[in-house]
């Protein structure tokens, strides 16, 4: 498929998703929020991809909602404004609930919609020099439909903070609070992605999508007798799948699984 506003490149097993509006630091407007959902849901379908790089070209990763657009949406009716909103949200959703890992390459800052975007990700990479900026209250906003990956990411304590304050904070800072999982140079970036890309397509593609559902289905979750009744269905049917059992046999075989020569 081709997109207005994103670059895709599919090597191997590997898809890379680029934000391609470097000139207005790939700030997101409509056209921007339909191609990433409609990108996402495409090679989420795919059975060769089994993992997907969310990359972004220029000097900034993503400095959010563009501001055009948003000047447009100020005479949108409720209505319009609410339709809106819904494929903003439906974006950051099909991201997150992708059935393939998603590796966030963040090469540059990150505010507002764009930290979403990030947060959406299964893994973070950055680089040292990445800011980062809730900067919604400064506009007399607030990041609400960004909000539920933002706070898995940072926890309730940070969001209370950066929510109100929009004050931007470092890339030690991220990795600290747990939204990013991996701080390194821009010599570095590039040939860690790589390294944990290449580690997730190592492993069981059905396992790698069963392990992504199985945490966002169980975090946050009271552990009671239905949730270790769901543990338990989880594991037995993964056993008895196809590459559960070769898996399985090519460890005890000291073989290679057949999902890596495909």
């Amino acid at each position: 498929m081709q997109y207005e506003t994103l670059a895709v490149e599919v090597v191997g097993h590997v898809a890379t998703v680029t934000l391609n509006r470097p000139e207005v630091r790939n700030a997101f407007n409509e056209a921007m929020i339909a191609d990433v959902t409609a990108a996402f849901a495409a090679l989420g379908a795919r059975d060769d991809v089994r993992a997907i790089v969310l990359a972004g070209n220029g000097k900034a990763f993503c400095a959010g909602a563009d501001l055009n657009w948003m000047r447009k949406m100020a005479g949108y009716s409720d209505e319009e404004n609410r339709a809106d909103a819904m494929r903003l949200a439906q974006m950051l959703s099909a991201v997150y609930r992708c059935p393939k890992p998603v590796v966030a390459r963040v090469h540059g800052d990150a505010y507002a919609g764009g930290i979403g975007l990030v947060c959406a990700a299964d893994i973070v990479v950055a680089v040292e020099t990445a800011h980062f900026c809730l900067s919604e209250a400064r506009l007399g906003l607030m990041p609400a439909t960004i909000a539920p990956y933002v706070i898995r990411a940072l926890g309730e304590q940070a969001s209370r903070r950066y929510f109100v304050t929009a004050e931007a904070f470092d890339c030690a800072t991220a990795q600290r609070l747990g939204l990013v999982s991996e701080a390194v140079s821009a010599e570095a970036l590039d040939a860690t992605v790589q390294r944990i890309t290449e580690t997730l397509c190592a492993n069981s593609p059905n396992a790698v999508r069963e392990c992504k559902q199985l945490v966002q289905d169980i975090a946050g979750q009271t552990i009671d007798n239905a949730l270790i009744e769901d543990t338990a269905v989880r594991i037995a049917r993964i056993r008895a799948s196809e590459e559960g059992r070769d898996g399985v046999s090519s460890f005890l075989e000291k073989r290679t699984p057949r999902w890596r020569d495909q």
